[in-house]
């Protein structure tokens, strides 16, 4: 799953795509199915195909990611957008869980 962040800023994707070139990108919103194609700049790096670029994303939600070669859609992935360091990410974030257990055991020595 490809990881966004909510920025204005430019924003690096590394994609594990074979072999191929690409010329745009298109971003669907899960929620909406508004697509947005964006065309932008592809780099090969290693075993990635590394693309700048800026996205108009919102937090807490999922997008596709699909990259097309002219009409030919070389790559389709799942992408979710969160300002949570990837670190420390939770999905509980600033919402307490207690745990509770019923368990009643005996220990014997």
């Amino acid at each position: 799953m490809i990881i966004l962040k909510e920025q204005e800023g430019v924003q690096t994707l590394k994609l594990a795509i074979n072999g191929c070139s690409a010329t745009s990108i298109v971003l669907v919103d899960e929620e909406t199915s508004l697509e947005t194609e964006i065309n932008c700049e592809f780099y090969i790096s290693a075993y990635y195909m590394e693309i700048n670029v800026v996205l108009d994303v919102k937090e807490n939600k999922y997008y596709t990611v699909k990259v097309k070669n002219d009409t030919e859609v070389v790559y389709t992935g799942l992408a979710f957008c969160t300002n949570q360091d990837i670190v420390d990410y939770s999905i509980n974030n600033n919402v307490y869980t207690e745990n509770t257990t019923n368990n009643e055991f005996i220990i014997y020595e």
